[in-house]
């Protein structure tokens, strides 16, 4: 699949998605999605009440999660299913079993090596979010924002047929990452990589970080004094994709398992 098409299947989709068809119509289709896809509304509306597939996408929770007010955890950031995690070796993390990727060529040019450099030994999570999954993601730990960079690419699928098939498929793929400091400025990052049908990825916190567009061009973004409060929302996927975290070395124990579902506020890792 070639990153045209795939853009161009991207953009596509996301216009049907985005439309507002007939409510009976409408209302048709969010019912046929639900039941395909075997998506849990329990903490959500009821299908009858988005205007649009995507509305049913980036759905709200009804009620907010409570989670763990200790300094010193992490929670995640989304409704997913933990693919890979463990220990960042030689620069190296792994997709999935078999398939290493360069953490540094992910994180790409814009992030200085003294950065990068950080993270050797340190620890990795691959949070895999599909179209079932509630599409919004939160802030993990109170944090700050220093660099945001968004790296346009193909928008291969993120599933792990794709995962198996495609090397460094995660460098292949749009993303954005976040380069984050606790209060303490032990770093870490969040990056957020497109997939196949991810119309578009949101930031709250700066609207002009444009996804999915037609630009080939790499974009930073520099904040001043950007805190984030754990727990608060973040962001989201117009679809499934894929939310990796890196931490420095020394900072945290994984608390989380390999190939176990995980939900937003459930705790992933702990400070040394």
């Amino acid at each position: 699949m070639s990153n045209f098409k795939s853009s161009c299947a991207s953009r596509l989709f996301g216009k049907f998605a985005s439309k507002e068809f007939c409510p009976v119509l409408q209302n048709l289709i969010n019912k046929i999605y639900v039941k395909l896809m075997k998506v849990d509304l329990s903490e959500c509306v009821s299908s009858e009440n988005y205007s649009s597939l995507n509305a049913l996408f980036t759905r709200s929770l009804r009620k907010t999660r409570e989670f763990s007010s200790s300094e010193d955890e992490f929670i995640s950031p989304c409704d997913a299913f933990i693919s890979e995690c463990g220990n960042i070796s030689d620069d190296k993390a792994l997709q999935i079993k078999g398939r290493s990727y360069s953490v540094g060529n992910l994180l790409g040019y814009y992030i200085l090596k003294k950065e990068k450099d950080r993270l050797a030994d340190g620890k990795y999570l691959n949070f895999y979010l599909s179209p079932k999954d509630y599409h919004r993601y939160h802030v993990p730990f109170d944090m700050r924002v220093k660099k945001v960079v968004h790296i346009p690419g193909k928008l291969y699928p993120v599933n792990f047929i794709w995962l198996n098939k495609i090397s460094e498929l995660f460098i292949e793929n749009e993303r954005v990452v976040l380069e984050c400091y606790t209060k303490d400025e032990k770093l870490f990052y969040m990056v957020f990589v497109g997939a196949l049908n991810v119309g578009k990825m949101q930031f709250i916190f700066d609207h002009n970080i444009q996804t999915n567009a037609k630009s080939s061009k790499e974009e930073f973004y520099m904040y001043d004094n950007l805190w984030l409060k754990k727990g608060d929302e973040l962001g989201r996927f117009e679809m499934g994709s894929t939310i990796v975290m890196f931490f420095e070395k020394d900072m945290v124990k994984l608390t989380c398992n390999k190939d176990k579902p995980i939900r937003f506020t459930d705790m992933v890792a702990k400070r040394i």
